[in-house]
């Protein structure tokens, strides 16, 4: 009795099912954008224009020496207290804007010795080259949540009614851009403007000591 010989398996089309599979997991795999410090560097001009005036009371210096000791306004702060301190200053409204206005939603103290207005208030910070890193992010982190409190809390004083159930207005509304980025929301990317011009971040890094 003859051997019945074994089923040959066509695999002419496994490098074609393959490819295929291949296609399928490029466009349906979802690649997590990487995500850090959002600085924008300004833009080139070669025209001459005098560098604004601006008043010390309307500066928040910000320093970290080569043994990473944090001094604000020239005194020895604690890492702890340095949130609160920006806030403050960012917050005083002691004065007016360029136009004129003061501010009517700053809730802080209105000291003649702290900043005018949010528009008017910078943030100088600068380092030692031997600052470390860990002790350079902890300060900038700290310094942009201050920004953040700030602006959560304008953005919940505005929009919490088209947010009821979020803690963290801001972050939602940003949240919700992301999500969308695709496609134009103007009245969404209009209430995210507002809050930021209330509380514009004019955070301002010098060179590094060179000593």
């Amino acid at each position: 009795m003859a051997k019945r010989a074994a089923p040959e398996v066509n695999a002419g089309s496994m490098a074609d099912i393959a490819f295929l599979l291949l296609i399928f997991f490029l466009v349906t795999t979802t690649i997590e954008k990487d995500k850090g410090l959002l600085r924008s560097l300004p833009p080139i001009d070669d025209t001459q224009v005098e560098p604004p005036i601006i008043k010390q009371k309307n500066l928040f210096t910000v320093n970290i020496n080569r043994n990473n000791q944090l001094l604000v306004e020239e005194k020895e702060l604690p890492i702890a207290e340095l949130r609160q301190a920006a806030i403050d200053f960012l917050d005083n409204g002691g004065g007016t804007n360029p136009a004129g206005q003061s501010c009517d939603y700053c809730k802080g103290k209105g000291l003649e010795d702290s900043s005018d207005h949010p528009d008017k208030a910078i943030i100088s910070m600068k380092h030692d080259r031997e600052t470390t890193y860990e002790k350079y992010m902890e300060v900038q982190n700290e310094l942009v949540a201050a920004y953040n409190y700030l602006r959560e809390r304008e953005a919940t004083r505005l929009y919490k009614k088209y947010y009821p159930n979020s803690d963290k207005v801001f972050t939602a509304m940003l949240e919700e851009k992301e999500k969308n980025q695709y496609s134009k929301d103007e009245v969404l990317n209009e209430r995210i403007e507002t809050v930021k011009k209330l509380f514009p971040m004019k955070l301002s890094e010098a060179e590094p000591d060179k000593n």
